[in-house]
Parts: structure tokens; sequence; C-alpha cells
């Protein structure tokens, strides 16, 4: 399941993998986020096995990722959901590794099979992407983290929608994206609520290539949108059920010192100030809408 938004070129090489995968998907949906660039005509036309969703508006990530996983689990009923971004071009072996080590870690645990596989992402130049770095899972039990080990892979707590592989049961448990989180911390919410008391893993033998425009990190001076940074964590950490009270506190604490790292680098700090009062006015005295309000808002078909 892809979301996209005015990158019709991106896209097309991100699908162009996907169905080339050595193992393919058994059904790919797109949802399109009112692109104007011509985005549904070129999946149409190009890939019209394609289940693909067109949202009146742009909602985002996070209003797209909500869309498309419940197109997903509702029209195609699967057992596993792979989520990408539309800049992510996955290497041809990237799914069947996911599923692999997600079926060997089962078989060694007897059964408890991973919620969810995170693959690696690497910029065009072979590099980790520091955008897109899972957090390893913290006070993990030693057991887990053997049968990790022997499958190649890590304990993480959360992940990034660039490439993740979801399992369907624990998504319906779970629910969907909150879609009001339009930009930043959707994915961090999502993967927390999904893997609170269920296990994930990061696989750096599933390799995807993240075409962002630069190598860095969303933090580095992010102007305006710092705004759905500050406001989203707050909700998450005061409205979510995704991190237990040592987690938030954890948590909170590293995100504090981003902000601080984040501010010191700025060289428009004005802009930040002003979106950090915005963000933490609006993330104390709101909470954010009911994803089925926003998708219906949206005016999917």
């Amino acid at each position: 399941m892809v979301v996209t938004w005015n990158r019709r070129e991106l896209l097309r090489e991100a699908l162009g993998a996907v169905t080339g995968q050595s193992a393919p998907p058994a059904a790919v949906v797109v949802v399109d986020n009112a692109s104007c660039d011509g985005t549904p005509d070129m999946v149409a036309s190009e890939f019209p096995d394609a289940d693909l969703v067109v949202l009146g508006r742009n909602t985002g990530g996070a209003g797209g990722f909500a869309a498309g996983l419940d197109r997903a689990l509702r029209r195609h009923d699967p057992e596993l959901v792979w989520l990408l971004d539309d800049d992510t071009v996955p290497t041809a072996g990237a799914l069947s590794v996911l599923v692999a080590a997600r079926g060997a870690y089962a078989a060694q645990s007897r059964g408890a099979a991973p919620s969810l596989v995170a693959s690696r992402a690497v910029w065009t130049d072979g590099r980790d992407h520091p955008m897109n770095t899972p957090r390893t899972r913290p006070w993990v039990g030693r057991e887990e983290r053997a049968i990790a080990a022997h499958v190649a892979c890590v304990p993480i707590r959360s992940a990034s929608f660039v490439s993740v592989l979801v399992a369907a049961d624990a998504a319906r448990a779970s629910g969907l994206p909150l879609a009001d989180y339009f930009l930043w911390n959707d994915d961090f919410e999502y993967s927390t609520r999904l893997l609170r008391g269920r296990v994930g893993l990061y696989c750096p033998d599933s390799v995807v290539v993240h075409k962002t425009r630069t190598f860095g990190s969303t933090d580095v001076d992010p102007g305006e949108r710092f705004y759905f940074e500050v406001r989203n964590k707050v909700w998450t950490f005061t409205r979510s059920r995704g991190l237990s009270l040592p987690e938030k506190l954890l948590y909170g604490g590293s995100t504090l010192r981003r902000w601080v790292r984040t501010y010191a680098a700025s060289a428009d700090r004005a802009t930040l100030r002003r979106a950090l009062r915005r963000g933490l006015a609006d993330g104390a005295r709101t909470a954010p809408r009911p994803t089925t309000a926003v998708l219906a808002d949206a005016g999917a078909r």
C-alpha cells in the first residue's frame, strides 16, 4: 500500500519496483492525496491492476495511510500489509526478506510471529537514511533479543511508514493511523500503538532506497512544519495509548533534547518559536478528530 502526492515520476518508479518484487504482493493499493500532476491517470494507465483510492483533498501522509490501510483490510482481506512511501524504491527482494524474517522469528519463538517488520532505508548513495531509523525496544527481554539476533534482526518499539510489513490482525485490533496528524509522528504514534504488547523487528537485510531530495533528518530546520512535530508529540504523549508511562518519560526526554538541537541549529529561530507556541497550545487544548470523520471530509473515491 503506497501513499502519494504530486510525485508521479517517483511513484512510477516505486510501483515498478513493488510489482517487480521477486515475490510480489497479491494486491497493490495506491492512495492519491489529491495530486494535480496527473498521478491518478498514470496509475490507471500503467498499473491498471492497482486498487486506486483518490482523495478529494490532501490529507497528508497520516490520512493517506489511514485511507489505504482501511481499503486494504476491507477489500482485500490480507494476512500482511506492506506500507510504503511514494519516494521509496524497494530492492527486488525487500518484501520476501521481510516475510522470511517474520516466519523465521515465529518458528524460533514457537509461534509468536512479529506484528511489524521494518526494512533498512538507505539514501541514493547507499548510506543509511537518518530519517528512517527505527527506535530499538527498551528493556527488551533476553530471549526476545536472542531470537531476533538469530534471524538477523533487532527488536524495535517504533518504525516509519517508509517500508514496514504489518500483520493484518494486529492492524485490525489496533485501529487505523490517526488521520488528523496530517504530517509528522503519525507513524510513530501508530507503530507504538500497534506494537504495545507485541513484537516488532528491524530487518536490515530488507533494503529500500528512500529518494528524498536531500540527505538528512526531518528535524533539520523544519520551518513552519515544526508545528506538526510539536502538536502531534503532545497528542501522542498525552492522548495515545501507544506508550507506557516509563516510555513516555524516556521518549519525552529524547524529544526535548531533539527540539533543543533543532532550535540551536536553525537559521530561522523566530519561525520555530511561533510553531512551538502554537503546537504546545493546540496539542494541550485539542484532540485529534476521529479518523472516520477526517476521511469522510476528504471524499475518498
